[in-house]
């Protein structure tokens, strides 16, 4: 089995590029800076981090170009791809990418804000509302506009 999950933050932005021909598709290319956990033992405090490359395709591509940032937390579940090419000195060089199935944001707007990110371009917004207040029988109440056949146990 080959599947990857990975949370992290985005170097730089997406570079996203199209390809020719008939059917035009969308491909992008970032790279997810993954914290490492420090092992018990360590002495060091310093925080490490892996930096990963990342390849998606299609309308995924293009959701990435259109919302992801540099400093965008965002989680992406795929596969290992690895590969190998010549390049123009005529050296072997070996790739190591994950191919993204799904990607998705970590956090909301409203923190990655506070961290420092700009998202002032993006019109991502929390899929949830806020729970009103507990009722007095220990239950929340149910906001007003949620409908019915989203909530459990129906």
């Amino acid at each position: 089995m080959n599947k990857v999950i990975l949370m992290g933050r985005l170097t730089r932005d997406p570079d996203v590029r199209y390809s020719n021909g008939d059917s035009s598709s969308a491909h992008a290319r970032y790279t997810l800076a993954v914290d490492r956990r420090r092992s018990r033992n360590s002495s060091d405090d310093q925080p490490t981090a892996d930096f990963i490359q990342c390849v998606t395709f299609g309308k995924s591509a293009e959701f990435a170009e259109k919302y992801f940032h540099q400093g965008t937390k965002i989680v992406v579940t795929g596969r290992i791809q690895t590969g190998s090419y010549t390049n123009k000195d005529g050296q072997k060089v070996y790739t190591t990418d994950v191919i993204v199935e799904e990607q998705e944001f970590a956090e909301s707007k409203s923190a990655a804000a506070s961290n420092g990110a700009d998202y002032s371009g993006a019109a991502y917004t929390p899929s949830r509302q806020q729970p009103s207040q507990e009722a007095g029988d220990g239950f929340m109440n149910i906001p007003d506009g949620v409908e019915d056949e989203g909530l459990p146990f129906n």
